[in-house]
């Protein structure tokens, strides 16, 4: 069998007379009682669909002024909810047919839930909406990608300035950090207006839909069968009573210990004293040493990730045009993922790339999973699996940074994760304040980040940084305004990715082999089923979060 290539992968771009018809061919086969032959076909439809999504909008990703990506973008964009709609109305139709138990044997129990769930979260009515939603997200992306920041005699990106954002020189830091915030204040006009937009819209479809503002709407969207806003409200309170201080302790010890006066915004980043840890050359070092990695750990991974290399499905260089962060994206016609990042040189790299390897092995493990609803878990799930490869690669980080940085890069890892959870939170509370609020002006919600941070960070000092004095640190955030109730995921999933840590500081290969477990389960259960399969325990269970913090101020204080 030939391993496939990213370059040779080619789809069919649909149109709303080629999906119509498709939908239509559907609906017959259910008319003449063949539901089997309709879920079959249906899934073959919905994988290539999304394939060809999938695709147009990496080629964006990876070049946001190439004309023909954008246009492309444009279009796919233009017809997703047109292609919604035909979905919805299609699972609207089976979940209303006479023979429950029938259809639940042929498409699973778990699949029936979220198609409950999806109906509930769509209307032609909001069909235009959705349309200029995505515009909006695009403009966004594009905005941000437009970035050019000169420093040390180079043009650089906002993905560019992360190493000397923890420069060990504090003023290069300080230089760093005000380019940053410079250009936000340059165009903080435009992203208040975009956000301002996104708001009024989203609140809007509620509206027709039926909910009373976006929130419910919202973890809707994002397939929340087995918790509510309620849950998290009380997972955040524990943020704030167990994680909180401990971050606090954290900063004033590094204060204390570097020497300074006070700590400052650009003086969070630099959390080793002797300097971050860096990764031990550039991308093709990185990605070549990554392969010994994974031999170490595990066969399965090691003959995935050779795959991915080999078959082009990698791209982590930064460049002009460039979307910023990182992600993974899959092709269900083909099977094989693809990771997309943008190396800046710093121990960011190794985050991401360990991040986004985990999203891509767990599809790939999944990949036989019935139905394409479970090829995918719902994010919070999802995020564990690329969170909990980032601690699971821990003991092997001696060919990343080489052997003498090796525990400084796990101490580091370890409270940055730590440090993590607090900011999560505040971007997670920040929007069920804005979307209960929606006609908050933008100086409203730059008040409302200014009282969150001041409860979740209360150590943050942005000194002579005016911009994000002022509250405006969450516009930098992409998620806030292109994955609207998503941010929240990270922290779900990372009080889990530290239990899968502290398991496997006492048994690395049985932690190992519940982690591939798990990833192969996809998509099949509800994130708190999924956690419980791995022998996990709930994020929202009364102790969990103060369990793995108690282990990880064991470890940093030793």
């Amino acid at each position: 069998m030939t391993e496939p290539r990213f370059d040779e992968l080619s789809f069919a771009t649909p149109t709303r007379e080629g999906l119509a018809a498709s939908y239509g061919y559907l609906h017959a086969r259910l008319d003449a009682g063949e539901v089997a032959a309709a879920l079959a076909a249906w899934d073959a439809l919905r994988r290539d669909y999304d394939s060809w999504s999938a695709l147009v909008h990496l080629r964006f990703a990876q070049d946001t002024a190439d004309a023909e990506a954008k246009a492309a973008r444009e279009y796919s964009d233009a017809l997703s909810p047109e292609a919604t709609g035909h979905e919805v109305a299609l699972k609207r139709r089976l979940l209303g047919l006479a023979d429950r138990a029938g259809l639940e044997a042929l498409a699973g129990a778990h699949a029936l839930r979220l198609w409950e769930m999806d109906i509930t979260t769509f209307d032609p009515a909001i069909a235009e909406d959705l349309e200029e939603e995505a515009k909006l997200t695009a403009r966004y992306t594009a905005l941000m990608a437009s970035a050019r920041l000169e420093i040390d005699g180079r043009t650089i990106n906002l993905a560019g300035l992360a190493p000397y954002a923890e420069d060990p020189d504090r003023a290069k830091r300080h230089q760093a950090e005000a380019l940053r915030w410079d250009f936000f204040a340059g165009h903080g006009a435009e992203l208040d207006e975009i956000y301002d937009q996104l708001v009024a819209l989203r609140h809007g479809m509620a509206l027709k839909l039926g909910y009373e503002n976006y929130i419910p709407l919202g973890y809707r969207r994002m397939r929340r069968v087995d918790y509510d806003a309620a849950d998290v409200a009380r997972y955040r309170d524990q943020v704030a009573e167990h994680v909180v201080p401990l971050v606090a302790k954290l900063l004033e010890a590094r204060r204390r210990q570097q020497g300074w006066d006070r700590l400052h915004a650009w003086d969070e980043a630099l959390i080793d004293p002797a300097g971050n840890p860096k990764p031990i050359g550039d991308h093709d070092v990185l990605v070549a040493a990554a392969q010994e990695m994974f031999e170490r750990m595990d066969p399965r991974l090691a003959g995935f990730y050779r795959l991915m290399n080999e078959g082009g499905f990698l791209d982590m260089k930064n460049r002009p045009g460039k979307a910023g962060g990182g992600f993974c994206t899959s092709f269900p016609s083909a099977g094989v993922p693809f990771i997309f990042a943008n190396f800046n040189g710093t121990h960011h790299d190794i985050g991401v790339f360990t991040h986004e390897m985990g999203h891509a092995f767990q599809n790939w493990e999944s990949r036989f999973q019935p139905g394409i609803d479970y090829l995918w878990p719902t994010m919070e799930a999802a995020e564990i699996h690329s969170m909990g490869l980032e601690f699971l690669t821990h003991p092997h980080m001696d060919l990343l940074v080489g052997a003498e940085a090796a525990e400084r890069f796990r101490r580091m890892h370890l409270e940055s994760s730590l440090a993590f959870l607090p900011y999560g939170v505040c971007v997670d509370h920040f929007q069920h304040e804005v979307y209960a609020n929606p006609t908050a002006t933008p100086a409203e919600r730059h008040a409302i980040w200014q009282r969150l941070e001041r409860r979740y960070m209360p150590w943050t000092d942005y000194g002579d940084l005016a911009y994000p004095a002022k509250g405006g640190r969450w516009q930098a955030k992409q998620h806030i305004y292109n994955s609207p109730l998503y941010y929240i995921d990270y922290t779900l999933a990372l009080c889990c990715a530290l239990q899968f840590w502290v398991k496997a500081r006492e048994d690395a290969p049985a932690a190992l082999a519940d982690y591939v477990a798990l990833c192969g389960r996809g998509g099949a259960a509800p994130f708190q089923a999924l956690v419980a399969s791995a022998g996990l325990v709930s994020p929202f269970a009364p102790g969990a979060l103060e369990a793995v913090v108690r282990e990880a101020e064991a470890m940093l204080a030793g």
